[in-house]
């Protein structure tokens, strides 16, 4: 086996995962902006549900303060569910 034979073949491998990662890049982008087209109206450009804090409680139990719609809400995240904690209205916000 020469030496030209092994840089050919390197050469096709190092250009065949430029084509994959490429498509791969353009497929990942497409898709972003396909689901950016059913976000609601009134969010204008911003996303639905916004993530404020998230503090973990054990392996995979967490509590997390999201805003969705002006609405503050603490909910409570484990393996076999999510649950309400308490919720703020638009305007007020939850006190440390």
């Amino acid at each position: 086996m020469s030496v030209w034979t092994v840089l050919s073949s390197l050469l096709a491998v190092v250009i065949a995962l430029a084509v994959v990662l490429g498509l791969a890049f353009v497929l990942l982008k497409g898709l972003r902006r396909w689901q950016d087209r059913f976000q609601t109206a009134e969010s204008e450009g911003e996303r639905p549900i916004r993530f404020l804090r998230a503090m973990p409680l054990g392996q995979t139990e967490r509590v997390v303060l999201i805003e969705a719609r002006g609405e503050v809400m603490l909910v409570g995240v484990t393996a076999g569910g999510i649950s309400l904690l308490k919720s703020w209205p638009a305007g007020e916000e939850p006190q440390a």
